[in-house]
């Protein structure tokens, strides 16, 4: 699929009451919904599909045919104003580069990456180890773009050093390293008359788990009120369990909650996810085994 093309979808589909027709999706544009509608003048919008439905046994094929038609002018006059705008207001910094596209480079950070995924057509190019982001998408750059700096600046290897020596003088240091040793374990409390099931995905006060076994060890009450502080004993005590991280197969073949948690459920300690933790679990999930298989590829 091409640049041009990627963002318009036509898929074929059946309407409420059985007629064939497709739906079609693309980012709004004034102009490209006129010539849309001046195109298929039966097309209606469908608030529950978020997408045009356009009738008809060929929609599908009449649509991909005018997206091929009409994306390549629609762009190719977006990224010239675009660059237009640049040549007449340029971004300057360090972390940009220009070339037949804006190319973005900066020290890894989350907020970084969290702010280019919401710019449109911005992607990540693994061969250049940058963001590449077309002129067409200038504006909504810029506006992100005091934020974008920020966190780079805050990324570059000397003020993470800085803020590293800092935390350590802070007299949050040794707590934070107890707690990391704690995690480390790979153990849970859970109440003695409450015990969560084996082997099934579950979310607790430290994130998504699975418990292979319960060991029945007594918790001392200095653990549970140092690192545990939220998880109620109940009627009976607070035993270890053995936890683990799930695979994303595991996560993907998890059973979602359909409501979100209550407060008996949160104070026991562990509870069934919602889709929505389900989802971003996955997606940590499978950016965690991307980067061991990575690393695994790079090993001699």
């Amino acid at each position: 699929m091409t640049e041009e093309t990627e963002h318009f979808s036509a898929t074929q589909r059946e309407a409420g009451d059985g007629r064939p027709g497709a739906t079609a999706a693309f980012p709004y544009d004034r102009m490209t919904v006129e010539r849309f509608r001046a195109a298929f003048p039966r097309a209606r919008w469908r608030d529950e599909l978020g997408a045009w439905f356009v009738p008809g046994t060929s929609a599908a094929r009449r649509l991909n045919a005018w997206s091929g038609r009409e994306w390549s002018d629609v762009l190719a006059y977006a990224d010239e104003r675009g660059r237009d705008a640049f040549t007449f207001d340029p971004l300057t910094s360090p972390y940009l580069e220009v070339a037949d596209e804006l190319v973005v480079r900066t020290p890894y950070s989350r907020d970084v990456v969290s702010e280019l995924r919401q710019v449109p057509w911005a992607r990540w190019d693994p061969a250049s180890k940058a963001w590449r982001v077309p002129f067409r998408s200038f504006e909504e750059l810029r506006r992100s773009w005091p934020l974008i700096e920020e966190a780079a600046r805050r990324a570059e290897p000397e003020e993470r050093r800085k803020r590293a020596e800092s935390c350590k003088a802070s007299p949050y240091h040794a707590d934070r390293l107890a707690a990391a040793a704690e995690r480390r374990r790979n153990r849970y409390p859970v109440p003695a008359d409450a015990l969560p099931p084996s082997g099934q995905v579950l979310m607790t006060q430290v994130g998504c788990a699975v418990v292979e076994a319960v060991t029945g060890e007594i918790v001392e009450t200095s653990v549970a009120t140092r690192f545990y502080p939220k998880i109620v004993a109940g009627t009976g005590a607070l035993v270890w369990a053995i936890r683990r991280r799930p695979t994303h197969d595991e996560l993907v073949r998890a059973w979602p909650a359909r409501t979100a948690p209550g407060e008996a459920e949160c104070a026991r300690g562990w509870w069934q996810p919602t889709i929505k933790t389900l989802r971003e679990e996955r997606r940590k999930s499978a950016s965690l085994e991307r980067a061991r298989a990575t690393r695994r590829s790079r090993t001699p």
